[in-house]
């Protein structure tokens, strides 16, 4: 069982902040919503709306990945563990539905790298939950596949003697593997893209065509009863490109770590930048910058808000 101290229902506020309870978070009737299971966020949004595609946008080590690991995790303990998937849900309203699995699509990393972060970073039963849930997708022989990398490294097969695996051969690149895998295990699950990063430095990657990809996975992804994240690190590929990745998406959620004179430390920090069904309902005053901790014990939580 995870350990981690109570909390309140209500985000934690800075003392200095004059911010009344304003009207509840509420959640959207006419569309089906399912729940991120990162406290107080759905409390606070009601959780997203089923299909969408959310960019998970931040500076190195700021929390993105962090923030859909714990996700998958806690959602997953609707089934393992309800007990505790309810305390991690608090008070969001619902009523919620969920994914059936996570699919973890990685570009470069392969299962076994992914699985002893997830070990060394977190506690209990977080690996467990986990592995029992999840179905994963090493793209990396087409990621790796006609670059300096050799093929040993990357699991690659010789194009001398067999070429790549049946269920990775396609004309398009990695770009349109990764099309293909999402098409294929896409459904009622929790999909996860490790990561856009990889793609959009990789010079034989045109950034026009992993932008159309994303336009088309945002209309796919309707049809499904799931959520579509995708990881991508700030600063990576120019301003213009960022933009235009934004506007291909949903919801964007952007991490960053944050400093003040106040503060001896960093704090690490998530802002909605863009989502039409949580901002519409979600209270003006907390239109703000959400604080957020990592632990090890109960990844990545809510614990004080600011205005920004």
């Amino acid at each position: 069982m995870i350990q981690t101290a109570p909390r309140s229902p209500r985000p934690y506020l800075y003392p200095t902040q004059a911010v009344g309870p304003g009207p509840e978070p509420r959640a959207v009737s006419s569309s089906a919503r399912v729940p991120t299971g990162v406290p107080d966020f759905d409390y606070l949004t009601g959780g997203l709306p089923t299909g969408t595609v959310v960019l998970l946008f931040g500076e190195a080590g700021a929390g993105h990945q962090e923030f859909a690991l714990t996700s998958a995790v806690h959602l997953m303990m609707n089934y393992d563990d309800p007990v505790l998937h309810r305390f991690y849900l608090g008070s969001a309203p619902g009523p919620f539905v969920y994914p059936e699995g996570v699919v973890y699509l990685s570009t470069s990393r392969s299962e076994a790298q992914v699985m002893a972060e997830v070990r060394s970073a977190f506690e209990g039963s977080y690996p467990e939950v986990l592995s029992r849930h999840l179905k994963f997708q090493d793209l990396s022989p087409n990621y790796f596949a006609d670059t300096v990398v050799p093929s040993t490294w990357a699991s690659v097969p010789s194009p001398l003697l067999s070429g790549p695996p049946a269920h990775l051969k396609t004309d398009g690149g990695p770009v349109r593997a990764l099309a293909d895998a999402v098409d294929q295990e896409g459904g009622k699950n929790l999909v996860i893209v490790d990561s856009l990063t990889d793609l959009l430095v990789r010079p034989s990657i045109e950034a026009s065509d992993l932008l159309t990809l994303l336009k088309g996975l945002r209309r796919r992804a309707k049809e499904w009863n799931g959520v579509v994240y995708l990881l991508l690190s700030q600063g990576v590929a120019p301003a213009a490109v960022e933009q235009a990745v934004f506007d291909s998406v949903d919801c964007v959620l952007h991490f960053s770590w944050t400093t003040s004179p106040n503060r001896s430390h960093r704090q690490r920090s998530m802002l909605i930048e863009k989502s039409m069904p949580v901002l519409a309902h979600l209270p003006a005053e907390y239109h703000g910058r959400f604080v957020i901790r990592v632990n090890a014990a109960s990844g990545l939580v809510t614990t004080q808000y600011e205005r920004v």
